[in-house]
């Protein structure tokens, strides 16, 4: 399933522009392609849609003055593979290691939006708050989710 997200990322960076895969493209294609994700939050399918709105938006409003920059949050030390922002690879890095903390051989698309939602100031998170979405209550439930996860 991140294997789809990670493509659905790249082609969106290169529609809009964009020189890098960032945390907003990896979150635009977490909400479209992952069915547990979108249940994730709080709000429902009402907030599900409003934060695909914004991320619609991205490349005709607020993401156009993140054209031509480097995301970087400080969550990574260093860049990350060629074509992606180092918050973006960092988050990547930190699905994979949840992953492998519940015993998983892969990560799941809530193992990269809670890596997401982790750096606080990622461009994803930045899109969350603009959304209105209550995030406390999201990192909460996707903390309590790895222990269901490495159950089922």
């Amino acid at each position: 399933m991140v294997a789809v997200v990670i493509e659905g990322a790249r082609r969106r960076a290169v529609r809009d522009g964009d020189a890098q895969i960032d945390t907003a493209h990896l979150l635009h294609g977490l909400l479209e392609s992952d069915p547990e994700v979108r249940d994730a939050f709080p709000g429902g399918p009402p907030q599900v849609i409003r934060l695909l709105g914004y991320l619609v938006q991205r490349a005709i409003g607020y993401g156009l003055r993140w054209s031509g920059t480097v995301e970087d949050s400080g969550a990574a030390a260093g860049s990350g593979p060629a074509g992606w922002s180092p918050a973006a690879a960092a988050a990547l890095d930190a699905a994979v290691r949840r992953a492998a903390s519940r015993g998983a051989s892969r990560a799941v698309g809530l193992d990269l939006l809670a890596a997401l939602v982790h750096d606080r100031e990622c461009r994803a998170m930045e899109v969350l708050r603009r959304a209105g979405v209550a995030v406390e209550p999201l990192v909460t439930a996707l903390a309590g989710d790895t222990c269901q996860q490495s159950s089922g």
